[in-house]
Order: structure tokens, then C-alpha cells, then sequence
């Protein structure tokens, strides 16, 4: 956890006030690490029109903009730095709930690519489909409810391990537990899951990158059959 209080100098743990005009120059930079990155691995932030800082997901609201690291810690920090105001070169305020309602956003972005990506037929549910997508190769990724039995999981965890034997795959296929069983059902209804995995396409793709960005953000690694790890409320 990176410290949001009683910090030393902004030279070590983030950049003094003199190098943001050159950090906001130069594009997708990280205004409290000063590092560089893609699009997947960044947030975008602006000034909304009421001069409230508006996390931009998609990048593609107007104005000047400034990008963070997606971590919550750094969020948290740009909030508490007031790093903002001098970035986007404005009197712009951020809510001290800013990181919340990041993750919030995150959370309901992927959702949103879940059922997206079930229309599509590139979204499976249920203990049996999964294990059948993934000992034949066609899951790019596995989720479970964070709550899910820990004998599902273990059963389809050995599945996994069974592809990347046979397969000589160097990479597991990735696991995913981000929500809790009732979050699930009450912003996915009919479609919620204990089980689920995503299959190759567009929207099955779609759905791990926003997974692997909303992992990332809540800094909880891969969270497989961990039982609750990176739970947060949608």
C-alpha cells in the first residue's frame, strides 16, 4: 500500500510541481509515478464541465486530459496530493470517493462486456460447460463468484492445469474472482454466474482485458480460487 499522508518529498514518491506541465505533455505519463504506459495499463482523467475530476474509461470525453497508473493506491494519492488541479490546469476538484467510483465504473464496465459477450455466444456459464471450454482449449479465461464452493473451483482449477499439460502451453488460462455470488445476481439477474469463462472473439476478449484492467486497479493478482480476494462492492 502506498502511503497517502506524511510522504517526504515528491521526488521519490511521485512528480514536484515543476515537472507536471512536462509530464502532462507527454501522453499517456503517469502524473504520480511520472511512468509511461498503454492505454490497458492507464486511467484517463478530465475536468467535467462543473470542474469535478470525471474518470474517462473510454477515452474519449474532450478537453485536456491526464492519466494514472490504474491502481487504486495511486488514485488515492493523485486525490490526496491534489495532483489534479495542476495537471489538468484548472481548479479542478476531486471527490475523495474518486478511486470508489473508479472501481465502480470498472466493475460495471466489465459486467456490462459479460453479457455483451454472452449474446454473443462467446460467454459461458455453469460448472460443466466450463470445464468441457477449457479442457478443450476454447476459454481464454475462468471466472468464479468469490463465494463459489471451494470443490467447483478446485475441480475446474484442474482443468486448467490438465490444458496446459497436454497442450504445452507455457501460460495457465488465466482465473478471474471479482464478485461475490449475490453482487452477480443483482446487476446481472438471469445471467449471473458461479461459474463462467470467456471464449475467443470480440466480445470474449473484450471481457478479460476489462477482467485483467479491474484486477489490476484493485491490486489483488490473480485471484483464482483464493475465496474473496479483490471483492468489492459494484
Amino acid at each position: 500500500m502506498i502511503p497517502l499522508a506524511n510522504e517526504p518529498d515528491a521526488t521519490e514518491n511521485g512528480p514536484a510541481d515543476d515537472d507536471l506541465d512536462e509530464i502532462v505533455v507527454n501522453d499517456r505519463t503517469c502524473i504520480v509515478t511520472r511512468e509511461t504506459g498503454s492505454p490497458e495499463t492507464l486511467i484517463r482523467f478530465v475536468a467535467g464541465p462543473n470542474g469535478q475530476v470525471v474518470p474517462d474509461l473510454k477515452r474519449q470525453l474532450p478537453g485536456r486530459g491526464c492519466w494514472i497508473k490504474a491502481e487504486r493506491s495511486l488514485v488515492d494519492r493523485a486525490v490526496a496530493r491534489k495532483l489534479f488541479a495542476r495537471a489538468l490546469k484548472t481548479e479542478a476538484k476531486a471527490d475523495a470517493d474518486l478511486g470508489a467510483l473508479v472501481d465502480r465504473l470498472l466493475a460495471a464496465d466489465l459486467v456490462g462486456m459479460m453479457n455483451m459477450a454472452r449474446k454473443a455466444s462467446q460467454f459461458v456459464t455453469g460448472a460443466m460447460k466450463v470445464d468441457a471450454a477449457v479442457r478443450s482449449g476454447a476459454a481464454l479465461a475462468v471466472f468464479h463468484a468469490t463465494d463459489a464452493a471451494a470443490d467447483g473451483v478446485r475441480k475446474i482449477d484442474q482443468a486448467r492445469k490438465a490444458w496446459k499439460l497436454g497442450s504445452n502451453a507455457e501460460e495457465d488460462i488465466p482465473s478471474f474472482s471479482l464478485f461475490t455470488g449475490a453482487e452477480l445476481d443483482e446487476v446481472m439477474g438471469q445471467n449471473a454466474f458461479i461459474h463462467a469463462c470467456a471464449l475467443a472473439g470480440q466480445a470474449g476478449e473484450g471481457v478479460v482485458k476489462r477482467a485483467t484492467m479491474l484486477e489490476r486497479y484493485r491490486d489483488v493478482g490473480q485471484s483464482g480460487a483464493d475465496g474473496g480476494a479483490g471483492q468489492r462492492k459494484l
